[in-house]
């Protein structure tokens, strides 16, 4: 499959729970894309990673023309969280739960919504990184 748009995620947390931020780069067929990044609050490392997608998955939803027809492959460096989103792991925390139905509800806008863990090395997921870690550096 070659995806329409391709989305990397991020979430950082300082301390488990600590000061955190989400964080995403959406690249666009064509060329064009766009990168934001949240502070938010007091919070864990996951629910920075689910945040983080979910930020993603909106922003695509709204911004993006025709989402029914788009194919997104959504890349994270968080192990636990794809394999969660995929359904290859329990999602045992209430609150993580919750987090993962959203991400499921809002992946369904697209034609086709893939979920890939890559290394946090991958140079588009260590640019999400550096900016969470600038913007928690400026909290």
């Amino acid at each position: 499959m070659t995806a329409d748009v391709k989305v990397y995620t991020d979430g950082a947390a300082r301390g488990n729970p600590g000061l955190s931020a989400s964080g995403f780069l959406v690249e666009m067929e064509g060329g064009d894309s766009f990168e934001h990044e949240e502070y938010n609050g007091k919070a864990t490392n996951n629910f920075a990673e689910y945040t983080a997608i979910i930020m993603a998955l909106e922003w695509c939803g709204r911004n993006l023309q025709e989402p029914d027809r788009l194919e997104l492959e959504l890349y994270s460096d968080s192990e636990l969280v794809v394999k969660q989103i995929n359904g290859l792991y329990k999602v045992r925390d209430r609150k993580l739960k919750a987090l993962n139905n959203e991400v499921q509800r809002l992946a369904l806008q697209f034609h086709v919504a893939v979920f890939k863990n890559v290394r946090r090395t991958n140079p588009k997921i260590a640019s999400v990184d550096r900016r969470l870690n600038a913007l928690l550096d400026r909290t």
